[in-house]
């Protein structure tokens, strides 16, 4: 929050990752401050000022400093999975934080609401646990570790009285065994992967009025740009959908020409509107293939090519149908087999590699 109202913008590290790659990530930032704790300062090395954050004033002004932001001035750099071996930057604005968030329907933001982090700082799904709470007057609870644990999560949300809780679909099918974790909630995320329909059926179960949110957006689109709100049933519903653009956000299906398919006929989603990213920081190749021109858009504006297969119910919702490249997910993590392979063959003994799942 300090950061970004002194008009810099900011990428945050998971101390889970290993010293090398964290040194290299904020390399390639371009980092000229960072604000960590004395026990992580020496595992993140290089040419720019060190802040400890134990040792900064509690208090200071409230006064907003004299600084003029723009909505597209950068706000964030969140480093995910790349194919090449080397993880992409993807810059974002306060345009593509702020529409993620604001005016928006599938969640409940105000001052009364809490949010739980169970999502590690360095991806888009924190986001929402961060900036949904602070933009609204609502609390955020950070999680002491870096690794969400279901029974941590019951007792936290118990504890703080949680009334929203984003969990990636691994996580919120461990959770049926802690239903204490709930007892507050009123809105439950679900995304990353694809959503059970038998453990959002229980839940539904367990705690009659709650509501069941499937999200659906890669960080390229600052997280949720497709939501759906999974209605309670009898029974399991047979799959669960990603559903329809927020505000201020868009989605086309389209074929390898960049035709529209029909309803019911699969094809790549692509996405546009207020959430798109700059791009990939320091990567125009890279950038100019995955941020295309909108065929369908004014002048100027782009779609971005997620790689993902899905096709139109008969209702108007996306549906997903998996990958049209071999990007996968595991635990809500984003992994390029190819990135593995790589840091494989760097290896003098190893002459191929090939990563599989």
């Amino acid at each position: 929050l300090a950061v970004t109202k002194t008009g810099a913008a900011y990428t945050l590290l998971d101390p889970d990752f290993p010293d090398e790659r964290l040194r290299s990530a904020a390399t390639d930032a371009g980092i000229g401050h960072l604000v960590t704790s004395p026990a992580l300062a020496g595992r993140v090395t290089g040419p720019w000022t060190v802040a400890h954050a134990t040792g900064l004033p509690a208090d200071g002004p409230a006064d907003d400093l004299a600084v003029r932001l723009g909505p597209d001035d950068p706000a964030c750099l969140m480093f995910t999975s790349g194919s090449t071996g080397r993880p992409k930057g993807i810059l974002s604005s306060h345009r593509n934080l702020v529409s993620t968030v604001s005016g928006q329907s599938y969640g409940r933001f105000g001052e009364g609401e809490v949010f739980l982090q169970c999502s590690p700082v360095s991806w888009d799904a924190f986001s929402l646990e961060f900036w949904g709470a602070l933009l609204h007057g609502g609390t955020t609870v950070l999680q002491p570790g870096q690794r969400p644990e279901p029974v941590l999560i019951d007792e936290l949300s118990r504890r703080h009285g949680v009334t929203m809780l984003q969990l990636s679909a691994s996580l919120f099918n461990f959770l049926d065994e802690h239903p204490g974790a709930f007892d507050t909630v009123t809105v439950a995320y679900t995304g990353g992967e694809a959503a059970s329909p038998a453990h959002v059926h229980k839940l539904h179960l367990l705690k009659p009025g709650i509501e069941v949110v499937n999200g659906y957006g890669p960080a390229e689109s600052m997280g949720f740009t497709t939501t759906h709100l999974i209605e309670a049933d009898d029974r399991p519903h047979a799959l669960v959908p990603i559903g329809v653009p927020l505000l201020n956000k868009g989605t086309y299906v389209l074929d390898p020409h960049l035709n529209l398919c029909p309803p019911g006929v699969t094809g790549e989603l692509y996405l546009t509107g207020d959430g798109l990213a700059h791009g990939y920081l320091g990567r125009p190749d890279l950038t100019a293939t995955r941020f295309v021109p909108d065929p369908y858009g004014p002048p100027g504006t782009r779609l971005y090519r997620t790689g993902d297969l899905v096709r139109f119910d008969p209702d108007g919702r996306l549906v997903y149908e998996g990958r049209a490249d071999d990007q996968i997910k595991i635990r809500g993590f984003r992994v390029e087999p190819g990135e593995t392979e790589a840091a494989l063959l760097s290896h003098p003994r190893v002459t191929q590699a090939v990563v599989t799942v």
